[in-house]
């Protein structure tokens, strides 16, 4: 096991469900010493969801991976957080604006025990603005960015994107906000605050199409798969199924062309240029499907691969799983003991490096399981204070 690139860094993770804890769990990965911080007798919400296997869930042990656990009562134990803030270097949470600083515990109250902490915060719709207050989930965020608007096909209602990718995106804003401030501490040694709006994260994954509004005043909608800037991209049928592929650059439209047994089309007017074939889309992807039916997925990928052609199958997850390239190849789907559930498979960090490489340093903790341990051997509570905290209830 590698010590990670992190090594030496503490970070107190307050987070929950996915967003904040995501980011925990990558910093973790990459040798951190995250302390996962939840209250006592009930937990991460996401401690009780699917996908369980014999009540335990899963979902909570992926985004809570390579961390150590232990509890606390935020507003019981202000002092004791306090103590703890002077012995760490991050501190990462996803309550709504203004919770912490309820606490007696914002950013402001932090850097008055630790001039050199580094807060990260990921909230909704960040932490300005008249909308700050608001209650932000994943799925309000693909709505407020507009990412659902674009997402679909032009007869259907707006569709939000399979998975969670804006507290993903969140997730992983928030990383990056850490490691930039690092650095920053590292020559000033001045701490800062992150803050993180789900939202933010979401129009930033769309600038693509953003920037077509930008920069034409025309509003983009829904366009299935098709590429809005390019042609021919996107997905057509085939013999047995469906699949994408993207011959908009002139030398792949060119080999596309002698593919499909039209050379002509090369020069053709309505589609000599990437801008002309975006306009005449709609006979263009006529024209294409006509190959595409008559072979099937694999003879397709076979005849264009060779060439440098960008083409692909879509992948159900099983099929993901199952491909050496990602599971053996890139390590996507790495396997950890568990004392609690055994061998468990988990979805990697997409984060390689030839020196530190990030890996899973530990499964996610049982509520509690590290108190003792973290509250003594870090930041020096004695036997006795321990035994007095969860007397009270406060750990």
């Amino acid at each position: 096991m590698t010590t990670g690139a992190l090594e030496g860094i503490r970070v107190l993770d307050l987070g929950r469900v996915l967003a904040a804890p995501s980011a925990g769990a990558l910093l973790g990965d990459m040798g951190a010493d995250v302390i996962k911080i939840e209250n006592p007798g009930t937990g991460d919400d996401s401690r009780n969801f699917a996908p369980q296997k014999n009540g335990v869930s899963y979902y909570y042990k992926n985004f809570n991976r390579s961390k150590r656990g232990i509890t606390l009562n935020l507003k019981k134990g202000k002092d004791v957080f306090l103590e703890m803030v002077k012995n760490a270097d991050v501190v990462i949470e996803n309550f709504r604006p203004g919770t912490m600083e309820k606490f007696g515990l914002g950013y402001e109250d932090l850097k008055k025990v630790n001039p050199g902490i580094i807060y990260g915060s990921i909230s909704g719709f960040g932490a300005t603005g008249p909308y700050k207050y608001r209650a932000g989930y994943d799925t309000m965020s693909q709505a407020w960015s507009g990412a659902m608007s674009i997402t679909g096909w032009p007869q259907d209602d707006p569709v939000r994107c399979g998975a969670s990718f804006g507290d993903v995106m969140g997730g992983l804003n928030l990383v990056i906000g850490v490691l930039a401030a690092l650095r920053h501490r590292d020559k000033t040694g001045e701490g800062q605050k992150i803050d993180i709006s789900l939202v933010d994260g979401c129009i930033t994954a769309e600038a693509s199409m953003m920037q077509v509004y930008l920069t034409t005043g025309k509003v983009p909608t829904k366009n299935g798969n098709a590429y809005t800037s390019s042609a021919p991209g996107g997905g057509y049928h085939t013999a047995d199924g469906y699949m994408v592929i993207n011959g908009s650059a002139p030398k792949f439209w060119g080999i596309l062309c002698e593919k499909m047994g039209r050379p002509e089309l090369v020069n053709d007017p309505l589609y000599a240029t990437n801008p002309l074939r975006v306009k005449n889309r709609e006979s263009l992807d006529k024209i294409v499907e006509a190959w595409t039916t008559t072979k099937t997925t694999s003879e397709i990928m076979e005849e264009l691969l060779p060439s440098g052609f960008a083409c692909a199958p879509i992948y159900s997850l099983d099929q993901v799983v199952a491909d050496e390239q990602f599971s053996v190849y890139r390590n996507m789907f790495p396997e950890i003991e568990d004392e609690e559930s055994g061998t468990m498979r988990f979805t990697n960090s997409a984060v390689k490096m030839s020196e530190t490489m990030p890996e899973i340093k530990r499964p996610a903790p049982h509520l509690g399981e590290h108190n003792d341990e973290v509250y003594s051997e870090v930041f020096g509570f004695s036997a006795e204070q321990i035994q007095e905290l969860k007397d009270q209830e406060i750990i």
